[in-house]
């Protein structure tokens, strides 16, 4: 959410209107799209009584929320959770899904006329440039309205007072129930000279970080954590850290691959651990039952980088191959 937005929120009076919500009442990203689904059809209905979402059974006909009658002319919402941003890994998904509609539609007998997209989110620069030619495209193409509702036409739509329902319902302010934070400890002394040889100290060094004591710290608080809860095999707690273990490897992989495309030309990639972490510390994401706070939440990813699962510079899987001095 940015300052700006918030600034207006509060000044109206209002709570402001935090997508990252729909995570902490679902728990988890999965949930949070069906949440978030459930909150546009919400919001369409009460802006265009008559709409209507649609189940998926098995399929959905590429039909989120409908507008209109299945024999004749309809306006279709899809709803995307793309969060926290649209990148370029939603291309796909968009043009899928705009395929889907219009297949459908030709296949059941009814004319689209007009395809709304819905996202939570803004589109980085690449990926706005792509969907103004290929929405201009498409729209020449197939004579389909085509139209993005991201998420300051959201916000817009949601102060209005006719839907204030909705946000009160889904955005006014929620604290879910808190777990007691696992205790921080210091740095075994016996394991400072392994920590020295480790991957993702490897890892951080061919990045250019000289000072690396806070993440030798993460990394060994999230190990203790992780050993606790697979050595006691409580399933919430093991389903718990696996969640979370893809949600820090998700964020690294979209910023890794923003990185990627903003400096083509530089290995290091400079400012993708600062801008991981500081997502992975800011995160709704991850999920109650860890009694992980930041972090053990920043160790949690050091983890997977130990794993050889991810990096810091652009050739991070040559250094993960590499024997350790």
């Amino acid at each position: 959410m940015t300052a700006t937005a918030a600034a207006t929120s509060l000044a109206s009076g209002e709570p402001p209107i935090n997508f990252a919500a729909h995570q902490f009442r679902a728990g988890n990203l999965a949930g949070a799209r069906d949440d978030f689904e459930q909150m546009l059809a919400m919001l369409v209905a009460a802006i265009y009584p008559g709409a209507r979402a649609i189940a998926a059974n098995p399929g959905d006909w590429g039909i989120d929320i409908l507008l209109g009658e299945l024999s004749g002319l309809v306006v279709i919402w899809q709803s995307k959770y793309f969060w926290p941003a649209v990148t370029r890994s939603g291309q796909a998904q968009i043009r899928e899904s705009f395929d889907s509609a219009l297949t459908a539609s030709t296949r059941n007998g009814y004319r689209l006329s007009q395809w709304i997209l819905c996202v939570p989110s803004s589109m980085d620069p690449a990926t706005a440039q792509w969907w103004d030619k290929w929405r201009t495209r498409r729209q020449r193409e197939t004579g389909v309205m085509i139209e993005l509702w991201h998420e300051t036409v959201l916000r817009n739509l949601l102060v209005k007072p006719d839907v204030a329902h909705v946000r009160r319902h889904f955005y006014d302010p929620y604290v879910p129930a808190q777990t007691p934070r696992t205790p921080l400890r210091e740095v075994d002394p016996d394991a400072t000279a392994d920590l020295d040889r480790a991957l993702f100290v490897r890892q951080l060094r061919a990045a250019g970080h000289a000072e690396l004591d806070s993440a030798k710290r993460e990394f060994f608080n999230a190990d203790l954590l992780a050993r606790e809860i697979r050595d006691k095999a409580v399933p919430v707690e093991l389903d718990a850290l696996d969640e979370a273990d893809g949600v820090v490897h998700g964020i690294w992989e979209a910023r890794f691959n923003a990185a990627c495309q903003r400096q083509p030309a530089n290995p290091r990639l400079p400012g993708l651990h600062a801008d991981v972490m500081r997502e992975i510390r800011e995160s709704s994401a991850f999920p109650a039952m860890l009694r992980a706070g930041p972090v053990h939440r920043c160790g949690l990813m050091h983890r997977v980088v130990q794993d050889r699962r991810a990096g810091w510079v652009r050739h991070w899987r040559t250094i993960a191959t590499e024997e350790a001095p």
